[in-house]
């Protein structure tokens, strides 16, 4: 067993050192990655590693039984510094200082306060972490760091600083841009990677600012992709969401999340923690979806989602057989549709009733969609994460849909654009 440790943590080691720097071309099959594996030997040997012949086996290949520990060390960190190396500066630690309540709430007024002129202005600080987008000065990072912020300064790894504007931010991605004016030769944008590449178990490394600790690299792996999480920012989800344990805590907000070339697979986000530290579960929004968003955020400020107008839930077995759904039915159930939304208008409707499952109450009755413009919906994230990667506002749809049990029907929609947090709540 610890020689299949040993050979599997030197090929690993092995193939990242083949790797070269970040803007190396990814693997973007299983036969590259295979000839990544066999260059191995000659990067061994670039790298002043022996690779001496196996009993009884061709010239050049490994035995790892044989190779020392301390080299199968030093190949890993070596990869690791090199991605370090070249990815720092481009990453950015962000402060910000937000207003708080200038005129007081419910009579209690902020410190300091000015007993001949009311209260003073008053600020309370963040940070968090960005990286560099472009030449241009952009600077990516999540809009819950510079929500609100009244100041924003950026600090880059040569510790020189610089005053930021917030071009825009979209809460439903919980991602932001913020500009410098620096010259263009101080700025070293990141090379952006292809999160439909990205496989469960494969390196991750993030670099930011956790606790203020300026510039800090933790690693781990991919733990799992596809993901569909709440955005703190908004009450909509966020789809395709990267999850990793290397550890984020706060302060990493807004750092890239990388790959072993060093390319940006996502931007970390959130943690889940009963503690409010890491616990090996953190998640990075996409780098896809950090390339729809960012554009728009450029151009307009903001990011227009298309609107369906509906919650609901993944069908499960319980579900099915309540609402007798033909054995096996996956899909994602329509609990409610907003009144006046774009579902409510096509027809599509809501679940009707609740039923007491293995003690528990379960909706029932609703439209259950099992596919969308012929896409398979096998769950509401795959719906989630349709609509929000396939389509735009006043889009036409069509919804295959089961209803009253084992009748399907489609169902068009004409897509709405997504409402504000204030206009749901107004509605």
């Amino acid at each position: 067993m610890k020689g299949f440790f040993a050979a599997s943590v030197l090929l690993l080691a092995l193939a990242f050192a083949a790797c070269g720097e970040r803007s190396a071309p990814a693997a973007a099959s299983s036969g590259e990655a295979g000839g990544a594996l066999l260059a191995a030997p000659a990067a061994a040997q670039d790298a002043g590693l022996t690779a001496p012949a196996t009993a009884g086996g061709p010239a050049g290949v490994i035995d790892a039984a044989s190779m020392d520990s301390d080299v199968i060390v030093a190949a890993q960190e070596e990869v690791l510094g090199r991605i370090y190396d070249s990815v720092q500066p481009s990453v950015v630690h962000i402060r910000v200082a937000v207003q708080v309540n200038q005129e007081g709430s419910g009579g209690q007024f902020p410190f300091p306060f000015d007993f001949d002129r009311g209260p003073r202005e008053f600020f309370r600080g963040g940070e968090g972490s960005g990286f560099v987008w472009d030449k241009e000065g952009h600077i990516v990072t999540n809009y819950h760091v510079v929500q609100d912020a009244t100041h924003v300064t950026v600090i880059f790894s040569d510790d020189s600083e610089a005053h930021a504007e917030i071009l825009g931010g979209d809460p439903g991605s919980d991602l932001a841009v913020i500009k410098v004016d620096v010259p263009a030769d101080q700025l070293h944008p990141v090379t952006l990677g292809d999160s439909n590449d990205v496989r469960v178990g494969q390196l991750a490394v993030a670099i930011g600012n956790p606790f203020g600790q300026t510039f800090t690299m933790t690693k781990g792996i991919v733990s799992a992709v596809g993901r569909t999480i709440r955005s703190g920012t908004s009450p909509f989800s966020i789809s395709e969401v990267v999850q990793t344990d290397a550890p984020i805590n706060p302060g990493n907000s807004g750092g890239p999340l990388l790959d072993r070339q060093g390319r940006v697979i996502g931007i970390n986000t959130q943690i889940i923690s009963r503690t409010g530290v890491s616990s090996g579960i953190g998640f990075s929004v996409s780098v896809n979806t950090a390339k729809r968003v960012v554009p728009a955020l450029i151009r307009d400020g903001y990011y227009e989602y298309s609107w369906l107008g509906v919650s609901g839930s993944t069908v499960r077995p319980d579900m099915a057989e309540q609402m007798d759904l033909p054995e096996g039915t996956h899909g994602a159930l329509i609990v409610r549709v907003t009144g006046d939304g774009p579902a409510e208008q096509a027809g599509l409707r809501g679940s009707s009733d609740t039923a007491t499952y293995n003690g528990q109450e379960i909706p029932v009755g609703g439209d259950v969609i099992v596919a969308v413009d012929g896409a398979p919906v096998r769950s509401i994230d795959d719906l989630i994460a349709y609509l929000v990667d396939e389509t735009k506002p006043g889009d036409r749809v069509t919804f295959d849909v089961l209803r009253d049990g084992a009748e399907q029907i489609q169902v068009e929609v004409v897509l709405g654009k997504r409402p504000s947090l204030e206009d749901l709540m107004r509605g």
